[in-house]
């Protein structure tokens, strides 16, 4: 396994230090060393000096969830992330991906998600086909919401309807590419994802993009990997919050007391924490966890669910309890994969809400 000069000096760095240690989600989770940044880096500091061979630490590189927050408490500047993602490439350059891996780049390959699914639900196939005509505003639902939570993406349309926007919804809208660049990183095959997304989304001038991730991917990664983006990419929050400030969304109020739960990409990323609480508050009383806004701990995903649903489980379950610590009896989300790991977990004590189901009125399980 090759990695690049910078990537052996951060691991180098990282393996020494345990500053992070309390932060990785997956780690607290599982209570197992081997799943936080430092013992990854020890891993590959070992395999670059030929001590192990890659296929003993590749499964571990599919423990880290790259929401960095490992990287956000760094003060000295390293980064896991970055040369978790790297070794990713390597083990896939190299033909030594995890079989559970390999099947899922395959499913990305062939049907543009994952999940290796091709039909959309039918409620949300109908939803679609209300704005399947061209406007100049496209909301993008992403994969997950797709063909993992069609309800979510339906009822984010339905929100869109009820403040009277003109928008246009594609049945066969192509992956972002996110979910490779998970799983492979900066492969070629993840570029071409990309530019056939982008392709599509400089046809308008505004581009709404519901999955935080895909915000990410299309305002940030996008740059990165070289691939041109002309239309004005917005996330749905943000959109939602102009909508909110305008008048033209009027939720009422639902006499709730929730606890918002920042996802990463929204606000490490982005820094974009106060669109969804102005959402929020107009129809909610609001409070926060203890870990908020930059500090947000991640609650799950959908993809890494598919090869660690124990572990995903876990995640989610500590984040409920986190809330229930300060009391809270309701978690409201802009994440529709940490929303579905939230969901996943078999209890009765916290309810579990999208930012859409909020504003809409609607109740958890609807």
């Amino acid at each position: 396994m090759i990695l690049s000069e910078k990537s052996k000096q951060h691991a180098d760095a990282c393996r020494f230090c345990w500053m992070c240690h309390h932060i990785c989600p997956i780690g607290n989770a599982t209570g197992l060393e081997r799943c936080t940044a430092r013992a990854r880096a020890l891993g590959l500091s070992l395999v670059s000096r030929g001590a192990i061979e890659p296929t003993e630490i590749v499964d571990n590189l599919y423990e880290c969830c790259t929401c960095g927050g490992c990287v956000n408490v760094c003060v000295t500047g390293w980064d896991p992330v970055a040369f978790t993602k790297e070794a990713r490439l390597q083990a896939a350059l190299d033909g030594i991906l995890p079989p559970a891996i390999e099947k899922l780049v395959d499913n990305c390959l062939s049907t543009g998600n994952a999940y290796g699914k091709a039909e959309l639900d039918a409620a949300l196939r109908a939803a679609i086909s209300r704005h399947a005509a061209p406007t100049d505003t496209l909301l993008f639902l992403g994969v997950d919401a797709r063909y993992q939570a069609p309800q979510q993406a339906e009822h984010a349309i339905r929100l869109l309807e009820s403040a009277g926007v003109s928008f246009t919804v594609c049945e066969d809208e192509p992956p972002s590419g996110v979910q490779l660049d998970f799983l492979i990183g900066a492969a070629e095959e993840t570029k071409t994802q990309m530019t056939a997304a982008a392709a599509l989304l400089n046809r308008y001038d505004t581009v709404i993009l519901y999955d935080p991730v895909d915000a990410k991917a299309v305002r940030q990664q996008y740059r990165e990997y070289g691939v041109e983006l002309t239309a004005k990419a917005v996330t749905f929050t943000a959109f939602c919050a102009g909508l909110l400030e305008q008048g033209a969304l009027k939720p009422a109020p639902s006499g709730k007391a929730v606890v918002y739960q920042d996802p990463y990409a929204l606000a490490r990323d982005l820094e974009e924490t106060e669109e969804p609480r102005a959402l929020i508050s107009a129809c909610a009383d609001l409070s926060e966890f203890l870990c908020n806004r930059r500090e947000t701990v991640w609650a799950g995903n959908l993809l890494m669910a598919q090869y660690l649903p124990d572990v995903i489980e876990k995640v989610a379950a500590h984040r409920i309890a986190d809330a229930e610590r300060i009391g809270a009896t309701v978690i409201v989300t802009a994440s529709v994969s940490e929303y579905a790991a939230l969901r996943s977990v078999p209890q009765d004590k916290v309810e579990i809400l999208s930012i859409e189901d909020l504003l809409l009125g609607e109740t958890e399980g609807c």
